[in-house]
């Protein structure tokens, strides 16, 4: 009979990647993948409990662009499966980071040849493309924005800026290796990347819908309710405040301290249960014990 502890691990295992078991990150042995052990994306990419808190907060930013929200909300099953749309990126995040060189280039050119299939026009009658350069820039900065803003805040707060500016240098080679362009690097760079993206972005119905689903995904089972609700208040509240705003979310500081305090919580519970996440299968792979 499965512990307490191996039941949550597996529950949480339904919700990611890891269980479509279409990749296997601890093999070949000593294979680094895109980064290996000492890079800075498998120190902020390793932390589960803060990866799926940005993972919300990244993809409710990313809708905020007309042009991402459209070619979801026309070439995805994501009203009627928001888990599998979840676990498949979070797949593609795990492998990319922490799977082996083969199967990283073979995700990333499955992704490309998706990408060329998803064209269409958005709610202001803009053509658009998944494959665009710029657009894929969006999605990927609105992402790693949030995986780095979340790991300050619920990991290591005292990661350095060097640090930082290192994990977006490398998440840069997968954007790049996808076809985005003018990826920026560095934590200055990202910042005035997104104030110079805010007049072009905006929250209309579908974007709220996209919301309400996601508010909304069913738990895997009824214990797990409570804690999907604390991870999706702690991924609107990630948010920058001037995104939060345009979803219509205004939090006192009362309620942002109750939504941290559960969070972290939640955060350390997870990090007990969750015991061969992508970090430690790879990391096994390379022959280091973590």
């Amino acid at each position: 009979m499965l512990s307490v502890r191996d039941r949550i691990q597996q529950q949480v295992f339904r919700l990611n990647g890891l269980a479509m078991n279409d990749f296997d990150l601890s093999q070949p042995p000593g294979d680094p993948g895109l980064y290996g052990p000492d890079s800075a994306i498998w120190q902020v990419h390793g932390d589960f409990s803060s990866m799926l808190c940005g993972g919300i907060s990244a993809l409710l930013m990313q809708m905020l662009h007309p042009q991402a929200l459209a070619g979801v909300w026309d070439h995805s099953t994501f009203r009627d499966d928001m888990l599998g749309r979840l676990r498949r990126t979070s797949q593609f995040i795990a492998v990319t980071t922490f799977g082996n060189t083969a199967d990283a280039h073979t995700l990333i050119e499955r992704v490309k040849r998706i990408h060329l299939r998803v064209s269409g026009v958005d709610g202001q009658g803009n053509a658009y493309a998944a494959s665009d350069p710029a657009l894929l820039t969006w999605v990927h900065v609105a992402e790693t924005s949030r995986f780095l803003a979340a790991h300050l805040r619920y990991k290591n707060p005292h990661l350095s800026l060097q640090d930082r500016d290192r994990y977006y240098a490398e998440a840069a080679v997968v954007a790049e290796a996808l076809g985005a362009a003018q990826v920026p690097k560095t934590v200055q760079e990202v910042e005035a990347y997104l104030t110079a993206m805010r007049p072009q972005l905006r929250c209309d119905q579908r974007t709220k819908e996209v919301l309400a689903i996601l508010l909304n995904t069913p738990a895997p089972s009824w214990q797990a309710r409570p804690a999907m609700h604390t991870m999706m208040m702690a991924g609107i509240e990630l948010l920058p405040e001037w995104a939060q705003q345009q979803f219509g979310f205004r939090f006192s500081g009362w309620r942002q301290r109750v939504i941290r305090r559960r969070m972290k919580w939640l955060a350390a519970g997870l990090r007990w249960c969750v015991r061969r996440g992508g970090y430690y299968r790879a990391m096994k792979r390379m022959g280091r014990e973590i």
